[in-house]
């Protein structure tokens, strides 16, 4: 593998949506054996009661989901702190970026909210607005 690209709430929105961005995205990750992720808790967010659950579980299919071990958790708490941002509003951001943190790099993330995530990350990712 050569690095990771991670799928946040909207990255995983649009690939079960099947955008062609999207798909270009996960074509290009295959041709470079590059690991897509989403977190667990990503599932939860992205989860939307009008799309037809077969269709969203085969888009989760086609990615590697990487639990919020304790690790990952005090990761993601250290970031908040770190950040002077608070659980209750970033936590599922916070998750997604300690993950993210934890892959093999180089590491990309699609995400609605570059600024967010690299307001927790700093330069260790790249985010990539989607």
């Amino acid at each position: 593998m050569s690095g990771t690209l991670v799928l946040d709430c909207e990255g995983l929105s649009k690939l079960v949506r099947r955008t062609p961005e999207l798909t270009a995205w996960l074509a290009a990750a295959e041709a470079e054996d590059v690991r897509v992720i989403t977190s667990s808790v990503t599932l939860v967010e992205a989860r939307d009661p009008r799309t037809n659950p077969a269709r969203f579980d085969y888009a989760v299919s086609r990615v590697n989901i990487i639990p919020p071990t304790e690790a990952i958790a005090r990761h993601a708490s250290k970031l908040l702190v770190a950040a002077g941002l608070h659980g209750h509003k970033y936590a599922l951001d916070a998750i997604v970026a300690a993950t993210a943190m934890a892959s093999p790099s180089p590491v990309t993330v699609l995400t609605s909210d570059p600024e967010d995530l690299l307001m927790l990350c700093g330069s260790g990712v790249c985010a990539v607005k989607i």
